[in-house]
């Protein structure tokens, strides 16, 4: 009865608000969108995915699913069979990947449907309008193909190995007010076109674009990109691995001035020499040195002075979409996951962003819950944490914490060694087993244990990231 009246107590405490994670308990809403790229419209946001799904929140945390089958009756596209019959035609397929939604400046809203196959780059991309972001969207045509038998788009013989899978558009202006879309899956890579800011078409004479990287059914597919103000660089997020819970699926990132590149990583590595084997299909190994690797599989495993029956982690994170707020200088980032024991359940989530003194996108370690990074002091960091290292790797192995200490005299020990020292109110620098970590530390609201907790979230120079989350009733004092 003690014990429980102790972690009773330090759950109250916790829920008071006195760890400064945030002013209230955050109410969560789950929903259900395969690959959700976000906008935001009318004071709410809003992400589109595959299978004509949808949903909408106005604070990033509780949301309401609008949509969610390729059927007639779908209020994106109500009359969907027929209106995309020529898309679903070509590409021998009866449902829609991963769509995209932006607004032009006649200020209606521009879809960027696709459909393709599934096991071949059998595909077709085209354009819906609409006067209001929830529908009904009109077809406007296909504006590329791909998986052909003889000539391709761009007036040359179709080659899977060279050339794009039209699908995963993400369409976006740059700094300058051009309108670009970068797109593609697997097959010849992630390519990237100019379009027509007033009708949303590629401009002319183009073909499928300029590769950005890929090749030779490179397991890499998923781009978006976002420009930072802060850094003045374009981030080129992209999904290395497959989708399913045993793919491996994770969230990397690389990095331009220019919006059509050519992008690297942090080890200064060109994006454009992550390819595939051309004597092995769908080999991870060939190209998983390329890319910051920002999220994999991982669980927070559970410890006896905590209240939770059970760890907390993802599986398969991806194909996420990014979002940066230019009045709270906040990044998002969007994706949907699956779960460890849950199969291929998958649901939207998303966590807050911060870059790091080398100007790389650092993720924090739990779902966004409202949080402000604060002012902290070395009290506030002291203490036990749960560790997680996501690795180089694709792989569907789960990553699973381990415990360490961060203490008062800047020492890591533990599972790993090293130092710590908070650089300024929040900034984090870590050097574990003798290799050097750049972050944040970050005060956020941990689902598992309904209470706030400190983490911290790092960057090593090859693009490794760390996290760590402070055990819960632990003392930081």
């Amino acid at each position: 009865m003690k014990k429980r009246a102790i972690a009773t107590l330090l759950l109250l405490t916790v829920l008071s608000g006195c760890s400064g994670g945030g002013d209230s308990v955050p109410q969560f809403e789950n929903v259900s969108v395969h690959d959700p790229s976000v906008i935001k419209a009318d004071g709410m946001y809003y992400v589109f995915g595959s299978h004509l799904a949808s949903a909408k929140s106005k604070d990033l945390m509780a949301w309401e699913q609008i949509s969610s089958v390729v059927e007639d009756g779908n209020v994106l596209i109500p009359n969907v069979t027929e209106e995309l019959s020529e898309t679903f035609s070509w590409a021998q397929s009866d449902t829609l990947w991963a769509a995209d939604v932006i607004q032009l400046a006649d200020g209606k809203f521009y879809m960027y449907y696709n459909a393709c196959r599934g096991d071949s780059p059998l595909s077709a991309m085209g354009i819906a309008v609409s006067d209001k972001i929830e529908g009904p969207y009109k077809n406007q045509g296909i504006i590329l193909k791909s998986g052909m038998a003889g000539v391709g788009d761009d007036g040359e013989i179709y080659d899977a190995t060279q050339k794009p899978n039209v699908v995963d558009p993400d369409v976006f202006f740059d700094k300058d007010g051009k309108l670009w879309m970068v797109y593609g899956s697997y097959s010849g890579g992630i390519f990237i076109l100019e379009l027509d800011p007033a009708s949303g078409f590629p401009l002319p004479d183009q073909g499928y674009g300029k590769k950005l990287l890929g090749a030779n059914h490179a397991r890499i597919e998923g781009p978006y990109m976002l420009y930072s103000p802060e850094t003045e660089y374009y981030y080129l997020f992209l999904s290395f691995g497959g989708l399913d819970a045993n793919g491996g699926y994770n969230i990397r990132v690389a990095r331009s001035k220019n919006p059509d590149g050519p992008f690297e990583d942090s080890s200064g590595q060109s994006m454009l020499d992550a390819i595939g084997n051309p004597d092995k299909l769908f080999d991870d190994p060939f190209y998983s040195p390329y890319g910051v690797k920002l999220m994999g599989n991982f669980e927070f495993m559970n410890t006896g002075s905590e209240l939770q029956a059970a760890g907390e982690g993802y599986v398969s994170p991806g194909h996420n979409s990014a979002y940066y707020d230019d009045k709270s200088g906040k990044y998002y980032l969007i994706f949907h996951t699956r779960f460890p024991y849950r199969g291929e359940a998958h649901e939207v989530r998303v966590h807050q962003m911060f870059m790091n003194e080398q100007g790389w996108p650092v993720v924090a370690p739990h779902r966004y819950g409202g949080e402000k990074i604060g002012s902290y002091s070395a009290k506030d960091i002291v203490g036990e944490y749960k560790y997680i290292n996501h690795g180089r790797d694709i792989t569907a192995e789960l990553v699973q914490s381990e415990l360490i200490e961060l203490t008062a005299d800047g020492s890591v020990t533990g599972a790993v060694s090293g130092t710590w020292r908070l650089d300024s109110d929040h900034t984090a620098t870590l050097t574990v087993d003798g290799v050097e970590f750049s972050g944040v530390f970050l005060q956020e609201w941990n689902e598992a244990v309904n209470g706030n907790v400190m983490t911290f979230t790092a960057l090593s120079g090859d693009g490794t990231a760390i996290w760590g989350s402070h055990v819960f009733g632990g003392d930081s004092k």
